[in-house]
């Protein structure tokens, strides 16, 4: 699919990997939905982009009322501009960790593991639901039948936890595991569906670790011997998009790191 003339819908667009996304989507040609929380941000990206490419809709994913308004000044927005939806990718996404038992051997917080689940989880579902009806009826946009995309973000928690993981490794192993089936479910309509699940990513997520945490990371990874860049990130969003071969898959984008057991 081309990303020119085309709008996409990013969650989480305001900052990290969801902002590198609506910066490398607007560079090809691409016009950007911004749906995230912080209205700061997300107003700086706009002016910065500027050219009306970009549009904010303040959005908390934990909110089916939320995501629904958002979509619904998307389309409007499509209207108005005349530049169809080609894909969401759900980026947002948080992290609360915890061991499910601490030292004295209090189990960990549910309602913690129920938010990170609803956001990672539910929010990305309830966001993806909720635009596939447009998009599947729009027009082809090739000889093949393409209508749109869905791109996820996982992660390599995904694959092997750290300690203090259970509820992120299960919101992401959820992703993971759902990219198949949701695949499935949407061939029939053109609409391709690709997870990536990055390792240690530079973003606000990961600037909250210690230099401790940081730096017993960097030496289990193979190389680069360095977090990812945002920009590494989205580079491998908008091949995801022009490369309709791309379906059905979960891309890991980790440089071969593997995250161990211990610290």
């Amino acid at each position: 699919m081309k990303i020119e003339g085309r709008t996409f819908v990013v969650s989480g667009g305001a900052s990290g990997l969801g902002r590198a996304c609506v910066e490398d989507i607007c560079k090809k040609g691409g016009y950007v939905a911004i749906l995230d929380m912080n209205e700061e941000l997300a107003e700086e990206l706009v002016k910065e982009i500027g050219g009306g490419k970009t549009k904010f809709f303040e959005t908390n994913v934990l909110e089916t009322e939320s995501i629904t308004a958002a979509v619904k000044g998307t389309l409007g927005w499509v209207k108005e501009t005349g530049r169809e939806v080609g894909g969401v990718i759900a980026a947002a996404g948080v992290s609360t960790p915890a061991k499910i038992l601490d030292r004295n051997l209090n189990p960990f917080s549910l309602s913690d593991f129920d938010f990170v689940m609803n956001v990672n989880v539910r929010g990305t579902i309830d966001l993806v639901r909720q635009v596939l009806p447009h998009m599947a009826r729009t027009e082809p946009a090739d000889a093949d039948g393409e209508r749109g995309i869905v791109i996820m973000v996982a992660s390599s928690a995904a694959f092997d936890g750290q300690p203090g993981q259970v509820a992120y490794s299960a919101s992401k192993g959820a992703i993971r595991s759902l990219t198949l089936p949701m695949t499935r479910d949407l061939a029939r309509y053109g609409i391709r569906v690709v997870t990536i699940a990055p390792s240690l990513f530079d973003s606000r997520m990961t600037a909250m670790m210690s230099d401790k945490v940081r730096a017993s990371l960097t030496r289990v990874m193979e190389f680069p011997l360095r977090p990812g860049k945002p920009q590494e990130f989205s580079q491998l969003v908008t091949h995801s998009i022009e490369n309709i071969m791309l379906n059905g898959v979960v891309l890991r984008l980790d440089g071969g790191m593997r995250m161990p057991s211990k610290m």
